[in-house]
């Protein structure tokens, strides 16, 4: 027998879960992006850029491609929410024996696993293209735990807009600088190349240290202080939007 709010955690995710079952296409729409990106640059622009390290260039993009996919997979969490919270549903849920934090993290851990089938077909589909790694299963797991811990992050960053937004369209479209942040850090070219401010903020922004990580996880590279620099921007990131996303809901039920 679980405890209750795990219980009731597990059945509400289920419920969600049940709901992308019956609309697979929007799994479909989050990897659309990051496909067509990896054909553009792979078969389009990849050759014309020089990055500096060995092997192909879409062993050069995956990392970055893979961000994009959550980032593009989390503004379905919001709008999920916002129409939870338009419906009605939340109250009905309130005059229930329910955990109220597991109507929350529901939202959050189909997002999760939404999002973890979304980044593996994306992974095929690289593989398709020519991608290769001899990462073993240890750098695998890392690879897995970090992409587990973005997509959490932007997911409680997504909680705070679908319970915060007025109206569908403001549900998702906090997800749109989250999708163009790859362009401005290492995902695509080196920050060497960039323009002094833009090098500046390229450099220092978390996507950059995220990618970074995890493109010497697959060449078996050092990842040196990256992974520390990615750790902590993650963490924090998680903790604050937690916070904000309870304190938030908290207001939206009382």
């Amino acid at each position: 027998m679980l405890p209750r709010p795990l219980g009731d955690t597990w059945t509400l995710t289920g419920r969600s879960l049940r709901h992308i079952l019956r609309s697979p296409d929007t799994i479909l729409t989050t990897v659309v992006t990051p496909v067509a990106l990896m054909l553009l640059f792979v078969y389009v622009l990849g050759g014309a850029i020089d990055t500096g390290a060995d092997g192909s260039y879409v062993d050069y993009m995956l990392p970055g491609v893979l961000l994009i996919t959550v980032a593009s997979g989390v503004a379905y969490t919001a709008y999920r929410l916002f129409l939870d919270l338009q419906s009605g549903i939340f109250e009905r849920f309130q005059s229930m024996p329910i955990a109220r934090s597991s109507i929350l993290w529901a939202h959050v851990l189909t997002s999760l696993v939404a999002n973890l089938v979304s980044v593996a077909v994306v992974v095929v589909v690289a593989l398709l293209l020519g991608f290769r790694t001899g990462a073993s299963a240890g750098a695998w797991l890392a690879v897995a735990g970090i992409v587990v811990l973005f997509t959490l992050a932007l997911t409680w960053v997504a909680v705070i807009a679908g319970l915060s937004a007025t109206t569908v369209d403001g549900a998702s479209a906090f997800s749109y600088p989250l999708i163009f942040l790859p362009f401005i850090s290492s995902a695509f070219v080196p920050t060497e190349t960039m323009p002094g401010p833009v090098a500046w903020f390229a450099e220092h922004q978390p996507v950059t240290a995220v990618v970074d990580t995890l493109r010497a996880l697959f060449s078996q590279s050092p990842v040196g202080d990256d992974i520390w620099v990615a750790l902590a921007w993650l963490v924090g990131v998680i903790a604050v939007a937690y916070a904000s996303a309870v304190a938030v809901y908290r207001r939206r039920i009382s």
